[in-house]
């Protein structure tokens, strides 16, 4: 396992790298646009396995939605996308280390949060025209159930179950760079997204997802409106939860000692 200063030193040098892919603006906006359809294809996935459980009043459809959703997360680790969320925390450690400019970091998650937007979108016309998550059907009945309830969740409910969630999410990416072990790094992509699913917390990305197949479909439980909101609100809370309380926080504590002063100390004290 990386130590914390190997690990900030790791990602500060991958927010360079994704700054510098920028530049290539079509093959940046088409892994943002595969990351946000593999967010889509777990929230597919999760109502059409929980949608069941929920339509029988079963107290185990929370859990079963946090059992299946490590998929969004495993697919953007192993097949590779461009994942806003996940790069609020490393955007923000490479601006800290000042291997990048906050205005470039900025610029390059709101190009990152767009172009998931644009897959997320493509994603969910594909699942409308597949009728699968249609009114009457359980799927679909709770994607209505779960599309009415984020329009009347408050805006610091909202908030600070994105901040919630996107802590976990961070965490999950910033664990994946310190581990060696693949089995390791999927293990614990899947214990993290079971936390944020089953207990209730909002993902940008996600909704992305399920406000566009509800709004294609013209279910009367959402509307552009509410979808503006959940993506000003919940994204601002991701922002907070990745950038500050997972980034900024592991970055202070690493900044105490750079990897050369970390060498340096390494070389001075005797081997035990």
């Amino acid at each position: 396992m990386l130590s914390i200063d190997e690990t900030m030193t790791r990602q500060a040098e991958t927010a360079a790298t994704k700054v510098a892919f920028t530049r290539r603006p079509l093959a940046y906006a088409v892994q943002a646009m595969l990351a946000g359809s593999y967010i889509g294809v777990a929230v597919v996935l999760m109502m059409s396995a929980a949608g069941p459980f929920r339509a029988e009043g079963s107290p185990a459809a929370p859990l079963v939605s946090g059992l299946v959703f490590g998929v969004a997360l495993t697919l953007v680790f192993t097949a590779g996308g461009e994942l806003v969320t996940s790069n609020m925390m490393t955007l923000t450690q490479g601006a800290f280390r000042r291997l990048i400019t906050w205005g470039a970091a900025g610029r390059t998650m709101a190009f990152g949060f767009f172009a998931n937007m644009a897959g997320a979108f493509v994603f969910a016309a594909m699942v409308h025209f597949t009728g699968l998550l249609e009114r009457g059907k359980p799927a679909g009945d709770m994607l209505a159930g779960v599309l009415a309830a984020k329009g009347h969740e408050s805006i610091p409910e909202l908030f600070w179950r994105g901040v919630l969630c996107n802590m976990l999410v961070c965490l999950a990416i910033w664990s994946t760079v310190r581990l060696t072990s693949e089995g390791a790094k999927l293990f614990t992509i899947f214990w993290c997204l079971l936390a944020f699913i089953t207990s209730g917390f909002e993902h940008v990305v996600a909704n992305m997802t399920s406000f566009g197949i509800g709004l294609f479909s013209g279910m009367p439980e959402t509307s552009w409106a509410d979808f503006a909101r959940n993506m000003t609100t919940v994204g601002l809370g991701n922002l907070v939860g990745g950038a500050v309380v997972v980034g900024l926080a592991y970055a202070v504590s690493a900044s105490r000692m750079s990897p050369v002063v970390a060498a340096a100390v390494k070389e001075t004290v005797p081997a035990a």
